[in-house]
């Protein structure tokens, strides 16, 4: 019999423990794991070094753990919705790691591949080729690029079966998929839980494999909606 990986949102993130680093899926609204990261809140886990493809908006996301001071590094493309952000960026209360999006979804994905990095020649001549190694290869100057990888990945699905297979809800896939293979555990809250084979193999975005614990999820709060300006 297959192992059921499902549980309750407090033992899943009772694993993580202080000094981790955590993946964050999630492209502003779309696809952030906003219940597990307000259960990480609560439990109150500090020193984090956080990933994720940007900061949220103050109010929602990797805001709260900025709020609670539980981060001590971030890695993103953008914090400028953020305003805390910026503001523990200028005073130095968090140290932030700015990484180019596209850069910053190839080094994920990289280590979800078994790779230590890989070369690229943006940047060159820019502030973001800072303390990184240059290389050669054919006549041309690059960048070795590190792959990142994770203690743990938060994501959100909109189906998850007992085994671990995902589907997600169209661009809220995003970096959902890339930071499931990319870090040692993987912890996902689900909109649907269903049945092992309840959905098709075609539909599946990312293999049980990678999944180690499934939250279901009883109701969407407020801030799962589309932001209004």
């Amino acid at each position: 019999m297959l192992l059921d990986k499902k549980t309750t949102i407090e033992e899943a993130i009772g694993r993580i423990k202080d000094g981790d680093s955590v993946m964050l899926g999630g492209f502003g609204v779309p696809g952030t794991p906003f219940c597990l990261i307000q259960e990480l809140v609560r439990q109150g886990q500090k020193d984090l070094t956080v990933i994720k493809n940007d900061a949220n908006e103050k109010g929602m996301g990797v805001d709260w753990l900025l709020e609670n001071g539980q981060v001590r590094k971030l890695i993103t493309s953008h914090i400028g919705l953020n305003a805390r952000a910026v503001e523990l960026k200028n005073n130095g209360s968090v140290e932030i790691e700015f990484v180019a999006q596209g850069i910053l979804a190839e080094r994920v994905r990289a280590a979800g591949a078994g790779l230590m990095g890989f070369v690229s020649d943006i940047g060159i001549d820019t502030e973001f080729a800072d303390g990184k190694q240059q290389v050669e290869l054919n006549g041309k100057v690059g960048l070795l690029e590190p792959a990142i990888n994770a203690d743990f990945a938060l994501v959100h699905a909109q189906s998850a079966d007992s085994f671990g297979n995902l589907r997600f809800s169209g661009t809220a896939m995003n970096f959902n998929p890339l930071m499931a293979m990319a870090a040692d555990t993987v912890i996902v809250e689900t909109e649907s839980y269903v049945a092992l084979g309840d959905i098709q193999p075609e539909d599946i975005h990312c293999p049980g494999p990678f999944t180690d614990a499934i939250v279901e999820l009883s109701d969407l709060p407020e801030v799962y909606g589309v932001v209004q300006r």
